[in-house]
């Protein structure tokens, strides 16, 4: 391999080198940043999911040996789910390195004068690009494919089983890539670039709800059968999953024959978006590649006078505003927040579906209560995910030397932000989502349940965090991503999913609602006081750095010698 990359040309090894490390923006990072650490972090994340399907797999050979229809009917649901898994990572990393292989401002001012040529830097930015989705793929599949080709297929036709199955998962997710930079590369060929760049964020926005919402809500048609009811053609015709289904199983000789125009399209359809990420690339990088200096990534606003509400101070004003001008107009912010919005969004078209399937009102249950929670969480946490993200390094410095109030003021502001932008927007969602249910007194009860949990988690997100949002630079590596994900998931998760029956025991029982009211109130202001308290005597800081530790040689074993022996 050293070989092969040592025959490159320098300009190229030097350029994936960088363009591989800037999967984050450079420009926010502190200055004793570890990015591959960050990387790795990701990469054993997903490694455990590999692990864990490798074990749910051996699993259910532990018991009687299944009858061939239902081992048929096994491999079907863990093909497809597989499928389905992995596109859906591929696509979240395709949107989340969205100007990733397109040149940007950067590219043009630093490499113009150079003389490097327009294709060497398209080259190291689509291998850049590849080492991503390879590594996740490689990450996704190490464990699982190995354990599902023995578990499915045994060991004879594992042989075929095996190399079908990472066939299969590089050809969809190169489908998903392609696709995704065939349509930036149509938009970005057509229109403005000032206008394109206003136009990024809903596209980016609208994959990442398409991604999640496909995922979460795409029909299950796991039956033989199924597959040949004319019910359920449209499902199968517009799902590039079920096209990668039959991809699969043609590859590995297990396609029945009615189903061999799923196979097709895979086919086709992953020849014509290769064609197109291919043209629109070059035309790119050959035509607009220059005029992308024109604009800046942070698009203005529209020219005349504005009136701006107030939210308080002044300085509760300008931190409001300048977070919400932040989200709405930075690409590194609003990429990382709409994975966040996606998940509300997911869990919105949930209950919405529901709701339009009922014909009477639906009473107040558990799933109501359980979804709009996750709601308020996911919309908090998400808004505290970004806060710590700056918009430019460069720009701090304006904030440090204007800090004329306390540090307190200043995280009041913050949690102004947070309560503004997060929580009260999360709380009328939920109270849009209860219309349909009933009695209305307990929808009321548990809205106001509601605005107690959606303080308790802006009091939790914001301990310890003594800074202005967007102005303190990103240090990646520093926390640990599996435990903070896990923790998440699995603590969060239960949490809330044992709260739900409590909650729901209490309606109609006003002692019972009181206590329960009172003893949120309690979580909640003690968590008040203790940031409050924090925050009298908390320093506002501006750059993320690495806890400093010291090391010694060790070198002493037992006690010192005495100096007079």
């Amino acid at each position: 391999m050293r070989r092969i990359l040592s025959a490159l040309p320098l300009e190229f090894r030097v350029l994936y080198r960088q363009f591989l490390l800037r999967v984050i923006d450079l420009e926010t990072l502190s200055v004793q940043a570890d990015v591959v650490a960050f990387l790795g972090q990701f990469a054993g994340l997903l490694i455990m999911f590999s692990l864990i399907q490798a074990g749910e797999a051996f699993l259910s050979t532990l018991g009687p040996p299944p009858t061939p229809q239902v081992l048929h009917l096994m491999a079907w649901h863990t093909e497809h789910s597989s499928i389905e898994t992995m596109m859906l990572v591929v696509g979240l990393i395709t949107v989340i390195s969205w100007d990733a292989t397109f040149p940007d401002r950067r590219d043009v001012m630093v490499l113009s004068p150079l003389p490097v040529a327009p294709h060497t830097i398209l080259f190291a930015k689509l291998a850049a690009s590849g080492a991503i989705l390879g590594m996740a793929i490689l990450a996704l599949n190490c464990a699982s494919s190995f354990a599902w080709s023995l578990v499915l297929a045994g060991i004879p036709r594992a042989l075929r089983f095996f190399p079908a199955w990472w066939l299969t998962m590089i050809s969809a997710s190169a489908f998903l890539y392609c696709s995704v930079l065939t349509v930036q590369g149509f938009f970005a060929l057509l229109l403005p670039r000032r206008i394109f760049l206003r136009l990024s964020a809903i596209l980016q926005l609208a994959a990442f709800g398409l991604f999640v919402s496909v995922y979460f809500f795409e029909p299950t048609v796991a039956m033989p059968g199924i597959f040949a009811s004319a019910e359920y053609h449209w499902v199968l015709a517009s799902s590039p999953s079920y096209w990668y289904f039959a991809f699969f199983n043609q590859l590995n000789g297990t396609l029945p024959p009615e189903l061999g125009w799923l196979a097709v399209r895979a086919w086709v359809g992953l020849g014509i978006v290769a064609c197109g990420a291919t043209a629109s690339l070059l035309i790119c990088y050959m035509r607009t590649m220059k005029g992308t200096v024109e604009e800046p990534d942070l698009v203005p606003g529209a020219e005349g006078s504005h009136w701006t509400p107030r939210f308080g101070s002044a300085l509760q004003t300008a931190i409001v505003l300048f977070s919400f001008r932040s989200l709405t107009r930075s690409r590194q912010h609003r990429v990382v927040y709409a994975f966040f919005l996606s998940l509300v969004f997911a869990i919105a078209l949930s209950l919405l579906r529901g709701n339009f399937s009922a014909t009477t009102p639906r009473a107040v249950n558990q799933d109501l209560l359980i979804s709009t929670t996750l709601i308020m969480c996911f919309a908090v946490i998400g808004l505290r995910s970004v806060f710590p993200r700056p918009i430019s390094l460069t720009a701090n410095w304006i904030l440090r030397i204007t800090q004329l109030c306390p540090s307190i003021k200043y995280i009041a502001a913050t949690k102004r932000s947070m309560l503004l932008l997060a929580a009260i927007p999360a709380w009328f969602v939920a109270a849009f989502l209860s219309f349909s249910f009933r009695p209305w007194q307990q929808v009321a009860e548990h809205l106001g349940v509601l605005a107690f949990i959606g303080w308790i988690f802006v009091e939790v997100s914001l301990i310890g965090f003594y800074k202005v949002p967007f102005t303190c630079s990103y240090l990646p590596g520093k926390s640990n991503i599996q435990f903070l994900f896990w923790g998440f998931f699995v603590v969060l998760f239960i949490l809330i999913i044992s709260f739900a029956p409590v909650e729901l025991r209490s309606f109609g029982d006003p002692s019972s609602y009181a206590w329960l009211l009172a003893a949120l109130a309690a979580v909640a202001s003690g968590l008040w006081a203790f940031n409050r308290h924090r925050a009298e005597s908390a320093v506002l800081y501006f750059e993320e750095l690495p806890d400093e530790m010291i090391t010694t040689l060790g070198l002493l074993s037992g006690p010192p010698a005495d100096m007079g022996e």
